[in-house]
C-alpha cells in the first residue's frame, strides 16, 4: 500500500467526522482537518492531513449548459493549525497547483524554455537558471513598474514585444540600414 492509499485509507476512517464548510474562489467546500497523524515511519514528525471536497459549475461550450462538479483535494504538511488555519492551507495547495498551471505552462509555451540545447548537466542547469530569472524579472517588473490602469486591456505577449522593441531600438537605431 502507498502513502497516498494509505492517508485515503485513514480518511475513510475519519468520514464520521463533521465537515468544516467554507469557501475557495466561487467554490464552496468541506473541510477536514485532521492533525497529529504518524503515517510513515520515514518522517519523524506528526503530519497534518487537510482534505478540502469543493463544489463548482462548469459552463460547457457545447451547449452552454452549466456542469456540477466536484473536486476532492488532499495536503498533508507539518504546519501547525496555530500557524496555519484550514482556509489558509487549501489556498496554499491550491497556490502550488497554479504554479505548476501558470507558471510551468507559460514558462514551456511563451518561453520555450521546454526544449534544451545542450544536453551537459551545468548548461541545462544554467538555461533553466536564466529562464526563471528573465521570467521572475519580466513578472515583477509588470506588476510592480506598471500601474494598474496602464496594464489594463494590454496582454503579456504586448508587454514583451514592446521590452523587445525597446532593446533592438537600441541596437540598431531606425536610421540605421539592416
Amino acid at each position: 500500500m502507498n502513502a497516498a492509499t494509505s492517508i485515503r485509507t485513514r480518511l475513510d476512517y475519519f468520514d464520521h467526522v463533521a465537515p468544516e464548510p467554507g469557501s475557495y474562489r466561487s467554490r464552496q467546500c468541506h473541510w477536514w482537518d485532521f492533525p497529529d497523524l504518524l503515517t510513515w515511519p520515514q518522517v519523524r514528525v506528526p503530519v497534518r492531513v487537510v482534505r478540502s471536497l469543493e463544489t463548482y459549475t462548469v459552463r460547457r461550450q457545447l451547449d452552454k449548459q452549466d456542469d456540477l462538479q466536484q473536486s476532492d483535494w488532499i495536503w498533508v504538511t507539518t504546519l501547525s493549525l496555530t500557524q496555519f488555519p484550514v482556509d489558509r492551507i487549501v489556498h496554499l495547495g491550491h497556490q502550488r497547483w497554479d504554479i505548476e498551471n501558470y507558471g510551468f505552462n507559460e514558462l514551456a509555451n511563451e518561453w520555450h524554455s521546454d526544449h534544451i540545447f545542450k544536453h551537459d548537466p551545468g548548461a541545462i542547469e544554467c538555461f533553466l537558471l536564466v529562464a526563471f530569472l528573465a521570467y521572475n524579472i519580466f513578472h515583477v517588473f509588470l506588476a510592480r513598474n506598471v500601474k494598474p490602469c496602464v496594464r489594463q486591456g494590454k496582454t503579456q505577449i504586448f508587454w514583451a514585444r514592446l521590452i523587445a522593441a525597446k532593446l533592438y531600438s537600441e541596437v540598431a537605431p531606425a536610421g540605421m540600414s539592416p
